[in-house]
């Protein structure tokens, strides 16, 4: 049985480590606002209204509905290899419908903050 060599452990473990530090993106906040950097850019911050208010960001709910629902529409249509194609299609749109219309209800009754987003910009 081999032995794994400590100086080739060390080392490996030093590679990721930098690698998983060069990985990181740079965060800038309100303090940075101005700050210049060596190649011509610079931090710049603006105000954005955010939605705060979504629990079922996926819109799971209304799809899932939707497509039960258009699913059993669509099965009342047809008969036969028909009645299969209905019933999917009928799925597939109210999914759709489902999703858009839970999305709407999200927008009008969700909670809206402000808040301060930092980049860099380069020229």
């Amino acid at each position: 049985m081999r032995s794994f060599h400590p100086l080739l452990a060390s080392t490996i473990t030093s590679m990721a480590l930098l690698a998983a530090g060069g990985a990181q993106a740079q965060t800038y906040g309100p303090q940075d606002e101005g700050r210049r950097f060596n190649d011509g850019s610079r931090v710049v911050c603006h105000k954005q209204e955010v939605a705060n208010n979504a629990r079922d960001n996926n819109r799971i709910a209304g799809t899932a509905t939707g497509a039960v629902i258009g699913g059993l529409l669509g099965n009342q249509v047809g008969g036969g290899n028909g009645r299969k194609l209905a019933t999917a299609g009928g799925a597939v749109a109210g999914g759709l419908i489902g999703r858009n219309v839970q999305g709407r209800n999200q927008e009008r009754n969700g909670q809206r903050v402000v808040q301060t987003r930092c980049e860099r910009v380069y020229r």
